[in-house]
């Protein structure tokens, strides 16, 4: 999700308006959830993890050949997802272990050829999209659920923007020109004075923890956001994609848009149970 970038063309091939449009409708709508009934979230999450599975699955297959056990992953991922909220981790934790033994029955079918490969595409697919995605909907749980998901989504566009802007306006030094030549280190610098900033206030204002457990936080959250907006630059340019999807304007697939949220929500979990415990 991250676009801090070299140049002021680093959104070339983009409809800038067109993303900005669907960013402000997806996150209008996960407000208006955390705002009124904060459990409609999990079922945001969920749905986001069954799409972003297609996404995956399918750019896997087209690109690479590679056949990932779909409806196992996919009803596991929903089950992780919705598990989470009556029995949090370990109904994370069961769900996913029963969906890796699913995976390895159903690929059966498949014969031995590429098995191995499959298999372990499938337990990646599960580990990376909806196991990650439970973290998100186990924040919303609590009665301050509604407050730590804020500061997740805070803290990550905070991170984004911050980068964006950073970026574009004196980015002129590639972080990894092999894997994301457009990610420069000054958008990095922004992304981590906004997350900073944006992790004192909300950690401090929204959950009553202290400033410097915001800072933390906010160093945190950016380092790893920039960390899964790389990996997925890899995973993409080992398959020799540019978008994982087609299905928001602007932004390409769902999938692409959720690279730096997936990591960002399991160390937000942590981190904010261990600032502000339940």
């Amino acid at each position: 999700m991250t676009t801090d970038a070299v140049g002021a063309g680093s959104r070339a091939g983009r409809n800038l308006p067109a993303a900005i449009a669907v960013g402000v409708l997806l996150g209008g709508g996960i407000l208006l959830a955390l705002l009124t009934v904060r459990h409609v979230f999990v079922g945001i999450v969920a749905a986001a993890v069954a799409v972003a599975t297609w996404e995956l699955a399918g750019a896997l297959e087209r690109a690479a050949g590679i056949r990932v056990a779909l409806w196992p992953v996919l009803v596991g991922g929903q089950a992780m997802v919705w598990l989470s909220w009556p029995f949090g981790r370990n109904g994370v934790l069961a769900a996913f272990v029963v969906t890796i033994l699913a995976v390895l029955l159903w690929r059966f079918r498949g014969g031995v050829q590429g098995y191995v490969r499959d298999v372990t595409a499938s337990a990646f697919t599960a580990a990376y999209v909806p196991l990650f995605a439970a973290f998100a909907a186990m924040l919303v749980i609590p009665e301050d659920g509604a407050a730590r998901v804020l500061c997740f989504m805070i803290l990550v566009v905070s991170s984004d923007t911050g980068g964006y802007i950073a970026g574009v306006l004196f980015g002129k030094h590639p972080m990894s020109p092999t894997i994301s030549p457009k990610k420069s280190w000054e958008g990095f610098a922004g992304s981590m004075v906004a997350g900073i900033v944006a992790g004192a206030l909300s950690v401090r204002f929204l959950l009553g923890g202290e400033v410097w457990q915001g800072v933390l936080f906010g160093v945190a959250l950016v380092a790893v956001a920039t960390l899964g907006d790389l990996v997925e630059s890899v995973i993409k340019r080992d398959m020799g994609i540019k978008d994982m999807g087609t299905l928001l304007p602007g932004h390409g697939g769902l999938m692409d848009r959720m690279d730096s949220l997936l990591p960002s929500a399991v160390v937000s979990w942590l981190l904010l149970q261990l600032f502000v415990p339940v």
